[in-house]
């Protein structure tokens, strides 16, 4: 049995600083994925009457971006493990920053899809390429930490646009578009920095690309090296555990604001101040989760959290419509999904995925998962429109699978990972 954290009486050893940068520069794949998702969610009522939108189009937009994700999100990873994560990782935050200077700057619904279009690719590109350059990083004993500090970009990236979101609820349009300006302006200062981050294992700057005169059977990289058991079942728990609970997440990342302005009746500001006010409970949790990622208690309160997470939308599928039982699903929601949500996803696949994979293996997980979020996504308000509740109590319903698939990943997979699945593959941070 490999071990996967210091024994429970032991400290944890510190990560040097530099470990902490890559994750950081690495984690803002992560903020601007859920910038640009949420700030989708909180300008589309918005959108809806400066473009004049049908239901049917905002819905469109919703399922646009991330079913950009997803495409990206299976290109990108298969790439960046073909022709070295290196260079996906620096180009891609490209794109997404002249994407999201499309969406700023779009005169209409049509060019603000292109926008959702490029932003949604180069950061669906991102996500599986920034997790492997962090976890190929990483030493064993600090690999559960570092990834989940993704995570805590990720909330950053919500609460950032939320907050902005509610600064500016009055300001319509131009609101909007600030919103957005600051996607492609992080993008560039992140794409400045990681061109001077060193990722290199020696000398030859070349090295952590695929070898042309290695045999496929040698090659880590190779595609049929996916379907081997090793790989393919931690792909397959790992993506049952996301696809059902990020159904809830994505689901309310998007709508929580339309939701409330349409069905509850709330106007922008109260329903984006809702957001903010619950939001840096989620925060703090997540760096709580940070700090045990790498031990025991990390599996252990899984158990208590997605029991609990299931009651909050059980709640919210009873009280429909109404804003106080709104506000206590909301709360418990954000007590419950640092421990038993994306952060687990990020940290299961990196402790049971084989190592020369992960690109690869985590961006299918991550492209299927989002295109059904995107399916959903199309539908959502027209299924807002006619039945708030039966949405809700299908949500229930995934939360309720996502936990059986957490309870698989981990009694039988994470006891089981092998050594190999956690070694780091081909980069490495540079001493500095």
């Amino acid at each position: 049995m490999a071990r996967t954290s210091p024994a429970p009486n032991q400290p944890e050893p510190p990560i040097e600083k530099r470990l902490w940068k890559v994750a950081t520069l690495s984690g803002m794949a992560s903020y601007l994925d859920a910038a640009l998702i949420v700030s989708i969610g909180v300008n589309l009522a918005i959108y809806r009457d400066a473009y004049d939108m049908g239901v049917w189009m905002a819905g469109a937009i919703s399922a646009i971006v991330t079913i950009c994700i997803a495409v990206g999100s299976l290109v990108g990873g298969r790439l960046a493990d073909v022709f070295g994560r290196r260079r996906l990782y620096n180009l891609d935050i490209l794109c997404y920053a002249l994407g999201a200077v499309v969406i700023t700057l779009a005169p209409d619904d049509i060019t603000l899809l292109v926008g959702v279009l490029l932003a949604g690719l180069a950061a669906g590109a991102d996500l599986p390429t920034s997790l492997a350059v962090v976890s190929d990083a990483a030493p064993d004993h600090a690999r559960g930490r570092l990834i989940a500090f993704t995570q805590v970009m990720w909330m950053l990236g919500i609460i950032v646009v939320v907050f902005a979101g509610f600064a500016l609820s009055d300001t319509g349009m131009l609101g909007a578009r600030l919103i957005t300006a600051h996607l492609a302006v992080a993008a560039l200062v992140t794409w400045h920095l990681r061109s001077k981050l060193e990722l290199a294992t020696g000398p030859d700057p070349e090295q952590d690309q695929v070898s042309v005169d290695k045999p496929d059977a040698q090659q880590g990289v190779a595609l049929k090296n996916v379907w081997t058991r090793a790989a393919l079942v931690p792909m397959l728990a790992t993506f049952a555990f996301y696809v059902t609970w990020g159904l809830g997440a994505n689901t309310m990342g998007q709508f929580t604001t339309y939701l409330l302005v349409t069905v509850s009746g709330a106007t922008q500001s109260v329903a984006t101040g809702i957001n903010l006010a619950c939001l840096p409970i989620g925060l703090l949790l997540t760096l709580a989760f940070v700090r045990i990622a790498d031990g025991p208690r990390r599996d252990r309160l899984f158990y208590v959290a997605t029991v609990l997470q299931i009651a909050a939308f059980a709640i919210a599928s009873l009280t429909v419509g109404a804003i106080v039982g709104f506000l206590v699903f909301y709360l418990l929601y954000q007590l419950c999904y640092p421990f038993a949500g994306e952060a687990n996803y990020k940290v299961w696949s990196q402790l049971t995925l084989p190592a020369d994979t992960r690109g690869t293996t985590q961006g299918i997980t991550y492209a299927v998962s989002r295109g059904v979020f995107a399916g959903v996504a199309f539908v959502t308000p027209a299924l807002l429109d006619r039945s708030p509740s039966l949405l809700l109590w299908v949500i229930t319903g995934c939360m309720a699978l996502s936990a059986v698939a957490g309870l698989y990943i981990v009694r039988v997979l994470v006891p089981r990972a092998s050594p190999a699945a956690t070694a780091p593959a081909d980069l490495k941070v540079a001493q500095t």
